[in-house]
């Protein structure tokens, strides 16, 4: 076997894409894992770190090129921690995304075999993003040719997006291909409006500074865009936010409302401990089919609209509602999903741990003209008894965060024994997780992936779970 150490320099085969994107190549039966390499390529690669079972290493030369590989279109591909699969052609990456899925169901789960369907590929595989978070720094990522000449202090103001695998470094983006050229207009923008207003970037190691985060949500079918901006409580000149929306107005007719917040947390997490309405009504508005959905600063939303109706689609039908359902949609943010099939199903009850997200979600039965939703707010896992208290629900519909469900929601299904449930997860680990809490009371049935994030190894997932039949 040829010496696998830290700091030494091997030829490679890579064999496959590992869960998480990542990599994987062996020698000897010596698993390596390699970060940004494609199957099919051979390359030579430098030992970063050794363990016992396995070892990590940075490809430093391709020898020979994986038929798998497309150029990348992104200036900043290499160093941004986003779409790291972009090299990668599209094709390759759904096949390597189902075989997650399914290494998931089969070790996770244990479920065993399953037939898992072909991925639901996105409609777009560039700009589809309706939501992108950046981040301030007041120590940007360098880059090498910056590197090597003296470097004004001033110059190390960034807004962009993380270095991937460092907390601290945020690389200066001038155009990502994830979100529109107007949203990358506006983040190049406001990244010259900061740096011109002396007003030092948030440092994640003493805490101090004012710029902290830029948001900006995009509604993909009716063009409107809402800016979030997230400061620190730091006195500032008055009236600067102010100046900053006017101006922004001035040059991009489609931003519709300006939102600032203020946030004093030392956690790096774009949401604000007061908020206010500086433009605009506060929202936008997307549409989905044949409904209008209200999204504010803080409500959740699925980032890529026009796959998100593939996905509400394959929830449908993998549910297979007659009309007389009694449904509960958990962790149901905005409501998107139960009011796109509150007109097949009897009633739907919603529930939201963001009060901000419910007040969307009741707003938006209003100006769709919906009836027979009824939407709580709270953390499930206290809420969910009180949607009990209403029957037990003829099917499920669960779209927990990328950590998946609270054992306390889970252990109320297991007590509420709905005829059928539909998990729906951006994450195959967690969902394969929950699976296995739920196959001793239900049986698996069609799994669907569906695409909603080219370029990385994320998908959605969805599992439809019948209750098993009680012998007598």
């Amino acid at each position: 076997m040829e010496k696998i150490a830290k700091g030494a320099e091997i030829e490679l085969q890579v064999d496959k894409l590992a869960f998480g994107g990542k990599a994987l190549a062996k020698v000897d039966g010596f698993v390596v894992f390699l970060d940004r390499a494609i199957p099919g390529q051979t390359v030579k690669a430098l030992i970063t770190r050794k363990k016992r079972n396995y070892a990590e290493a940075r490809v430093i030369e391709t020898i020979s090129q994986s038929p798998a590989y497309t150029p990348a279109l992104c200036p900043h591909f290499g160093v941004c921690g986003g779409c790291f699969w972009q090299d990668i052609a599209y094709e390759e990456q759904l096949f390597w995304k189902k075989a997650h899925i399914i290494e998931c169901i089969e070790h996770i789960a244990g479920a065993g075999q399953r037939e898992v369907g072909p991925v639901i590929a996105s409609p777009e595989l560039f700009h589809y993003r309706n939501k992108m978070e950046f981040t301030f720094s007041n120590r940007r990522w360098l880059l090498t040719e910056e590197l090597e000449r003296e470097v004004d202090p001033q110059s190390l103001f960034g807004l962009g997006l993380h270095v991937r695998g460092l907390f601290d470094k945020v690389l200066n983006i001038d155009t990502c291909f994830l979100q529109s050229c107007d949203g990358s207009a506006i983040l190049r923008e406001v990244r010259k409006w900061a740096l011109a207003s002396a007003l030092p970037a948030y440092s994640v190691r003493t805490h101090e500074g004012y710029w902290r985060f830029l948001v900006i949500r995009e509604a993909k079918t009716t063009g409107q865009i809402l800016l979030h901006l997230i400061t620190s409580g730091t006195p500032a000149p008055n009236g600067g936010v102010e100046l900053l929306a006017r101006h922004l107005l001035s040059k991009f007719s489609r931003i519709t409302t300006f939102i600032h917040s203020i946030s004093d947390k030392s956690s790096q997490v774009a949401v604000g401990d007061s908020t206010r309405v500086v433009f605009g009504p506060g929202y936008i508005e997307e549409v989905l089919g044949e409904l209008r959905f209200k999204i504010s600063a803080h409500s959740f939303f699925q980032t890529n609209t026009r796959a998100a109706l593939k996905l509400y689609e394959t929830i449908a039908r993998l549910a297979d509602f007659d009309g007389s359902e009694k449904v509960w949609d958990l962790y149901c943010g905005t409501g998107s999903i139960g009011l796109y099939i509150a007109s097949r199903v009897k009633s739907v009850i919603g529930i939201e741990l963001i009060e901000e997200a419910v007040r969307d979600a009741r707003q938006n039965c209003l100006i769709n003209n919906i009836g027979n939703c009824t939407f709580f707010g709270g953390d499930l896992k206290d809420v969910i008894g009180k949607a009990s208290q209403t029957g037990r629900p003829d099917v499920v519909i669960v779209d927990p965060p990328r950590a998946g469900m609270h054992p306390k929601v889970v252990k109320s299904l297991l007590e509420t024994l709905p005829g059928r449930i539909i998990a729906v997860s951006c994450n195959p680990a967690s969902l394969a997780r929950d699976a296995a809490l739920l196959l001793d009371a239900y049986d698996m049935g069609e799994v669907q992936p569906v695409d909603l994030f080219p370029h990385t190894p994320h998908l959605e997932c969805v599992v439809r779970f019948d209750r098993k039949q009680i012998s007598q």
